[in-house]
């Protein structure tokens, strides 16, 4: 695996009189002359920060859950926005759908999850691609959804990929699920075997919750060497309290990258940022990290998919405010 350092503004120095990103060390094993390697002979497309950032988020797609504070949260985004909408442990699948068609009717590009796990049969399923066909949804994203027993016969997302086959209904775009830091109860060998089995039936991979820049572009570059070629959304968080945060990340498990935002300043630094930022996070450093390859082919990073957690005020706030310190 190649592996890929930090790109800061003032994260550069000079090799054989060409410019090359400083590697930052980590608890990771690097190797810093494969990437002085690719940048040598140009390639990594690397583009300057700001434009990344701009590239990121002129036109993200924002995931929100279907709770009855939704519709307040769909007011504060720009018309036609894509919009993702999770399956609810509690409320389930109908809920995802209920609120997918009422969205597509006031103009948004719906993007509904169909957890496998909580489809029940394959007439389940034939009902729920057919009213999501008729409510105008041209894609769908399928994980395999946080439920312990499955509520019918599909245990993955792969077999539920491989019964949407069957019916007379095709979507245009089909998004699966990507794990830069892994899985609580999956191993690697088996998450990689699952992608491998899943690509022929998708069109892009969504990643999972993640505060760490390497983190996803070593995933990257990892299933690239595997022969997966799908274009990939990076899941970043939105702009939340760190209590609500920490929590939420705790839960689905990305620990490693709730260490690392402390490990970059240090548990000073990363105080003074709580503390100056009134105990809000916001993803500056995460997306300051992508940004210089955000058209990069060879990472394929489509955009960015914003984990709003229902909290699109502030969101839309600081993002209206980033992309106008850097256009």
């Amino acid at each position: 695996m190649c592996s890929r350092p930090h790109l800061y503004a003032n994260g550069w120095q000079t090799v054989l009189s060409i410019r090359v990103p400083f590697v930052l060390a980590t608890d990771r094993r690097r190797d810093p002359f494969g990437v002085r390697t690719r940048l040598m002979s140009g390639d990594i497309q690397s583009i300057p920060t700001a434009e990344g950032m701009v590239e990121l988020l002129a036109e993200p797609r924002f995931e929100l859950m279907p709770f009855e504070s939704i519709d307040e949260q769909l007011g504060h985004l720009p018309e036609g926005s894509e919009i993702a909408i999770t399956t609810s442990p509690t409320l389930g699948l109908e809920a995802t759908i209920e609120w997918s068609e009422r969205a597509s009717e006031r103009g948004y590009e719906i993007v509904p999850h169909v957890a496998a796990r909580y489809v029940e049969d394959r007439d389940h399923l034939a009902e729920i691609a057919r009213r999501l066909t008729e409510a105008g949804v041209t894609d769908i994203f399928v994980p395999g959804g946080d439920r312990e027993e499955p509520a019918g016969e599909f245990e993955s997302a792969y077999e539920l990929l491989v019964a949407l086959e069957d019916l007379p209904y095709e979507f245009a775009e089909i998004g699966v699920t990507g794990y830069p830091e892994g899985h609580a109860f999956l191993d690697d060998e088996t998450l990689a075997a699952a992608m491998n089995r899943k690509e022929p039936y998708a069109t892009y991979v969504v990643t999972q919750l993640c505060y760490d820049p390497d983190a996803v572009l070593e995933w990257i570059d990892e299933i690239r060497t595997r022969g997966i070629d799908l274009p990939v959304e990076v899941g970043i968080p939105g702009v939340m309290k760190y209590q609500r945060l920490f929590g939420i990340s705790k839960k689905v498990g990305v620990g490693d990258s709730v260490r690392f935002l402390k490990k970059t300043s240090g548990i000073v630094g990363f105080l003074r940022q709580l503390v100056g930022s009134r105990g809000t996070y916001s993803p500056d450093t995460l997306l300051e990290g992508l940004a210089p390859y955000a058209t990069d082919p060879y990472y394929g990073i489509r955009g960015v998919h914003i984990y709003a957690f229902n909290q699109v005020p502030d969101l839309e706030s600081w993002r209206a405010e980033t992309l106008a310190k850097h256009r």
